[in-house]
């Protein structure tokens, strides 16, 4: 049976929200917490908006922010928004979930997810939420029973206990259960047990059914029970044969993306080598070393070439159209920091994410220049309007508006045509209608000759960037020179369609 994905996530760019850090509603909602059963608000105070965040506190930012935003994401191009977690959580990230049934009190609760999606889908935009599936915490209610009752408690067998007495909060004594990397504030489910993966399973269709449009799966290589995606996938599509379902796994997915689990994964195997490419020996190496994906060494444009060919034929076309393709994200330094500050390597990277098959997500801030190192500080605040490089956001909305209007740059054959030195040409066809994406990532002006044999059209308008464009022959051979200033990118078109 052919693999399926759905065709809206081919079309589409998303927007990655960390939600305490990116809008703080001005309505009355701000600042409060309602409860429509007991008719009680309560008063809460938070971090200033504009002070460095820090690992623990709360800036404030909700769901009815959001709403008041989208607008703006709909100027910006955006037509998807994927949420890291959104539901009751003793953490501003909301990775350790009390409640997989509650929207955060903090974040406008149950009625503001569902007021979001009304205003979303009423603008054609998707809604994507964060699956925390591989652990809970120690609010969790069913940890939490065991918690008060140890061996006693009915809820025994959904967790990984090892031994008594549990020690939760003492680092002193060994915790006796198993958490996630070891973390004891994240107790991992037991998913060999029936009755958690049925708690799961219902988890993942009641939020489908309220109508969200898809789940990205936290850490989904580590859940091993066999089955266990291929069972979600099916129960998932069995109510939304159109939800999307993406993994986060860092490295090669294959045994994920066989048709039967996932429609995607985090596309870290296009971010890594993009970087390495574009960021080059500016790529500073405190922000990457530690983590699971390698943006270095420095790459030239045949080892970027390579790269890229070997992620194009590693899964089906079916499913490189519908990954998640990033620069950066909340697991990660922002690009502008990793890069050194250095505007060209953003520009250069972004320029290829947002011609690259598979769907383009850019992480919340990144289009108005947001920086900042590892966690806490990629998570900042997003600026006021006053602090936004403008410049940064003009490049966004020009690629995310070529993205849109020209099908070949979202659906059409990716073909390598050049690749020497620095320089990296490549083309997007579809039908009668070619694109061509030429990158210059050195520090000197590039000409190049493409052999007009390679291309089905003769391209002869800028649609981004500049360059200089030419032709000429040499013996029977025709071809299309350019001429590229250093440390830019164009991108050139004949047809429109």
């Amino acid at each position: 049976m052919p693999i399926q994905t759905p065709d809206w996530v081919k079309n589409a760019v998303f927007y990655q929200i960390f939600p305490d850090r990116f809008a703080k509603s001005k309505q009355p909602h701000q600042g409060k917490l309602s409860d429509k059963k007991s008719r009680v608000s309560y008063n809460v105070s938070f971090e200033p908006w504009e002070a460095p965040p820090t690992l623990q506190g709360y800036k404030g930012g909700d769901l009815w922010g959001v709403i008041e935003q989208l607008d703006y994401l709909q100027d910006l191009g955006i037509n998807a928004i994927y949420f890291t977690p959104i539901f009751q959580s003793a953490s501003n990230h909301r990775y350790h979930t009390h409640d997989y049934y509650r929207v955060d009190p903090l974040l406008g609760g149950n009625e503001a997810l569902m007021a979001l999606l009304e205003a979303a889908h009423r603008r054609n935009m998707k809604v994507v939420l964060d699956g925390v599936f591989n652990h809970a915490s120690r609010g969790f209610y069913f940890f939490n029973d065991i918690l008060e009752n140890g061996p006693y408690s009915p809820w025994v067998d959904w967790f990984k206990v090892k031994d008594w007495p549990l020690s939760a909060y003492d680092g002193n004594k060994p915790a006796n259960y198993v958490g996630w990397t070891g973390n004891r504030a994240l107790p991992e489910f037991n998913h060999d047990n029936p009755d958690v993966r049925e708690y799961l399973m219902e988890v993942g269709e009641h939020w489908i059914e309220v109508g969200i449009d898809g789940w990205r799966l936290d850490v989904a290589d580590e859940i091993e029970t066999p089955g266990f995606w291929q069972e979600f996938r099916d129960r998932i599509k069995g109510i939304n044969p159109n939800a999307y379902i993406v993994g986060e796994v860092w490295g090669d997915s294959r045994q994920w993306l066989d048709g039967t689990q996932f429609d995607g994964v985090m596309n870290y195997l296009f971010c890594a080598p993009t970087i390495a490419f574009t960021a080059g020996d500016r790529v500073q190496m405190e922000y990457v070393s530690e983590l699971s994906y390698e943006p270095y060494p420095p790459l030239d444009a045949p080892g970027y070439a390579a790269e890229m060919e070997h992620l194009l034929n590693l899964y089906s076309w079916e499913i490189q159209l519908t990954q998640l393709n990033l620069l950066d994200s909340h697991d990660t330094a922002r690009l502008i920091a990793i890069a050194g500050g250095d505007r060209a390597s953003v520009e250069l990277a972004t320029l290829l994410l947002l011609t690259f098959p598979g769907a383009p997500s850019i992480y919340y801030g990144d289009e108005v220049g947001i920086g900042g190192g590892l966690d806490p500080h990629s998570r900042r605040s997003f600026p006021l309007e006053k602090n936004w490089d403008l410049e940064f956001l003009h490049c966004h909305k020009q690629l995310i508006a070529l993205r849109h209007s020209y099908p070949a740059l979202r659906i059409g054959h990716y073909k390598i045509v050049f690749a020497q030195g620095q320089t990296y040409v490549f083309a997007r066809t579809l039908g009668s209608s070619e694109l061509i994406v030429a990158i210059n990532a050195g520090t000197a002006s590039a000409s190049v000759n493409v052999d007009s044999a390679n291309l089905q059209s003769q391209p002869s308008q800028i649609l981004y960037g500049s360059a200089e464009i030419g032709r000429h022959s040499e013996g029977a051979s025709n071809y299309l020179s350019l001429k590229l200033p250093p440390r830019s990118g164009c991108i050139l078109g004949s047809n429109r369609s």
